[in-house]
This record gives structure tokens, sequence and C-alpha cells, in this order.
């Protein structure tokens, strides 16, 4: 008896149908940690941004570093990093970046830590120099 057959085994189409699920789970598994990476970049270029912003302008303009940041007291860096990946602004509850100024007094603060809390890695955290 000749049994010639054209096409696939249901077997065969298992495998093969097992195999490409795993593929694409481990795709999206990877593209999930590439896409928090990637955030975690935008957080750590908007800390070293204002970190600048408050080094180089601020802090050199007026000998001291403000009791809260924004953009209306620092103007020369770009308004959207202020916002988290999230879409929060800095200051709202729920924000991946905090400015906390120490040693202040009449709004006049010695000192500060910049921080941005990210997905894949510890904090980012930024002090002021002087």
């Amino acid at each position: 008896m000749n049994r010639s057959t054209k096409g696939f085994t249901l077997l065969e189409l298992v495998i093969v149908l097992a195999f490409a699920s795993l593929l694409v789970v481990l795709f999206f598994l990877q593209k999930a940690n590439v896409d928090a990476m990637n955030r975690d970049d935008d957080r750590k270029t908007a800390i070293n941004a204002m970190y600048y912003a408050l080094e180089e302008g601020f802090h050199t303009q007026n000998g001291y570093y403000p009791e809260s940041i924004s953009e209306k007291n620092l103007t020369i860096i770009d308004p959207n990093l202020f916002t988290d990946p999230s879409g929060i602004v800095l200051g709202e509850e729920g924000c991946a970046y905090h400015y906390e100024p120490a040693n202040c007094e009449d709004g006049k603060c010695a000192e500060y830590t910049l921080r941005a809390i990210l997905e894949k890695e510890e904090d980012y955290i930024k002090k002021n120099r002087s």
C-alpha cells in the first residue's frame, strides 16, 4: 500500500506552533525590558539636565539653590523634562523625579538632592557640587 500524503502531520503542526508561541513570548518579554531601560535612560537625562541647570545656571547667578524647582526658575532647560515618562510632573504625587532641598533659610538653600526612581536599576541620585 502506497500512502503518499501531502502536508504536515498534526504532531508537526503542534510542535511548530509551540515553538512559534515560545518565540513570541520571549520577544515581548525582551521588548518590555528594552522599553523599561529606555524610560530609565530618559529619567537619567532629565535629572542630568536639571542638575546642570541648577549648578551652571541658577547657582552661578544667585549663589544659592531654590527651595523648589520648576520650569519657572530653571528656564534654561526644556520644560518637558519636568514631566516623567509616566506623564507626572515634578512635585506631583507619584512622580519619578524628586527634588530634596536642604539647609534652607528664607527660600535659599545650601544643598539639594535630585533623585529619579528607576525601573531596572537603583535610584539615580545627583547631589549639589558645593
